[in-house]
């Protein structure tokens, strides 16, 4: 981890190794955790007080990456996880701080490896997710490394790699199974009903759904942890609008969308933006073109200051699904509103 470095302009069309990730995800599964050294020599001597603050300070970078998008401050937390986090580990600790170190640790570099897919740079994300999912296995924590497991489903869906997709969500749903709470069992079927709807396996990704409603009709039988508390109703209901518009089921999609863009905080301004997005694409399946751009202008208001490569290819998607009717004077608007905004962006860049 520590000699992580930025990768050249990743492409989106980028296919992550099936070997390295297959070993990765078999060591996961069938290793047994190798623990931390508790007590050691060591020159510095960690508390709780100091997995605290780095709780505190991965909960203000998760903040600043749902509003302003992985780009705002990928930079500064990879300082701090290099300069701040990574040294702790190596330093002197009781079994119950040194666990709990990890377990935060694990979590930043979480967040870094989701900042850098956020940003497209797709080998840098690959590399700290697979870290991480190294770092759960040492103290054995199932369910964040399933967590990382379907994160990697995610990215591999997004790059168009949908059988990796599918492989990566399944292995978090089986490998978490006895070890995870309701509402994480339903954040990883909700990743395998998207892998599968994006493959076009519309039994298989049904049956994916109602899985994940299933357990997320459980949610709060469990004590969830920190880390897991933005997965709500709502983005459930963004995950799933997703499925239904990637199965062309046309009246499902609009109606999951728009239940979705309703539910959402403001303050997760990225995922609203999707959503938003995602209800366009789906009022545009309807043959709603004017709804559809009205939709799509809305989340290209609210998306304005996000530094986010998944969102830009969210917009730049429908702007080639609606292409065929460039003379149409409001897709003709919505295209000025897109080129300007994108100029925004590269001005506050320079």
């Amino acid at each position: 981890l520590a000699q992580e470095r930025a990768e050249a302009s990743a492409s989106d069309h980028l296919i992550i190794a099936e070997g390295d990730l297959s070993s990765a995800v078999l060591s996961w599964m069938i290793a047994r955790p190798d623990g931390i050294q508790a007590d050691r020599p060591a020159h510095q001597r960690v508390g709780m007080r100091d997995v605290r603050a780095i709780r505190d300070a991965a909960d203000m970078f998760m903040q600043l990456d749902f509003k302003y998008g992985g780009g705002h401050g990928h930079k500064a937390l990879r300082h701090y996880f290099r300069h701040e986090v990574l040294p702790l580990l190596d330093a002197s600790y009781s079994q119950k701080v040194g666990t709990a170190l990890f377990s935060a640790a694990a979590e930043v570099s979480q967040l870094l490896a989701w900042t850098a897919y956020d940003t497209g740079n797709h080998h840098l994300a690959h590399r700290y997710l697979t870290s991480t999912l190294r770092l759960t296995q040492v103290i054995d924590d199932r369910m964040f490394g399933a967590r990382i497991l379907g994160n990697l489903s995610h990215q591999a869906n997004y790059l168009g790699n949908h059988t990796q997709a599918i492989q990566l969500a399944r292995a978090a749903v089986e490998g978490a199974k006895g070890r995870a709470t309701p509402r994480a069992m339903a954040n990883y079927a909700a990743m395998e009903a998207r892998a599968l709807s994006n493959a076009g396996d519309g039994i298989a990704a049904s049956q994916a759904m109602r899985d994940a409603e299933r357990h997320f009709e459980r949610a709060d039988t469990a004590e969830d942890p920190a880390w897991l508390s933005y997965f709500d109703e709502a983005e459930l209901m963004g995950e799933l609008c997703h499925c239904f518009r990637d199965l062309k089921m046309r009246r499902e999609a609009v109606e999951q969308a728009q239940r979705a863009v309703d539910s959402t905080d403001p303050k997760y301004a990225r995922t609203l933006g999707f959503c938003r997005m995602v209800l366009a694409q789906s009022q545009l399946l309807n043959g709603e073109l004017e709804a559809a751009v009205t939709t799509a202008s809305l989340a290209v208001d609210g998306g304005d200051s996000l530094q986010s490569n998944r969102f830009q290819r969210y917009v730049t998607d429908f702007q080639n699904e609606v292409s065929v009717h460039a003379a149409n004077p409001a897709v003709a608007a919505f295209n000025e509103k897109v080129h300007d905004a994108l100029a925004r962006l590269e001005e506050d860049d320079e």
